[in-house]
Formats: C-alpha cells, structure tokens, sequence
C-alpha cells in the first residue's frame, strides 16, 4: 500500500481492508506476506472503528428541537 492508513477516505481504508480479507482467505500468500497483509488489516480495522466512533459522535452531539428538527449543535467531548 502507497499512502499511510491515516492518509486513506474511510471508503478507502474499507476497501482495502476488504482486499485484505480476500487474499487471507484464498490463503494463497505465503507466511511472512499473510502477516504483513494482517497487521496492516489490523490497522485499518483500528483506523476504521475509530473514525466511526468519531462520526457517531458528531451525529450524537446533533441537538433536537421540541419539534423534532435539528436546532444546532451540542458541544461533545471528543476522547
């Protein structure tokens, strides 16, 4: 892989993480290329969680008016 996982579009990161997935399960790789291709999956699982938990949060903070509408944000804390 070119760019670093933190460079990669979570679309991007995903996909490349479902290549991954594919090539392990052909189990065609030799050994020490199936860890490689597993620790960078294991990253980009990682990388994946967390800019979901990210975005989870950001429509989380999203406050409801009495009406049900969107009227802003609420301030959330990002850990």
């Amino acid at each position: 892989m070119d760019a670093q996982p933190e460079q990669l579009s979570f679309e991007a990161a995903l996909a490349r993480l479902e290549e991954i997935v594919r090539l392990l399960e052909r189990g065609e790789a030799p050994l020490d290329q199936s860890i490689d291709l597993y620790q960078e999956g294991d990253r980009l699982k990682r990388l994946c969680e967390a800019r979901l938990k990210s975005a989870q949060a950001r429509i989380d903070a999203i406050a409801l008016g009495p009406d049900g509408q969107p009227k802003g944000m609420a301030p959330f804390d990002e850990r």
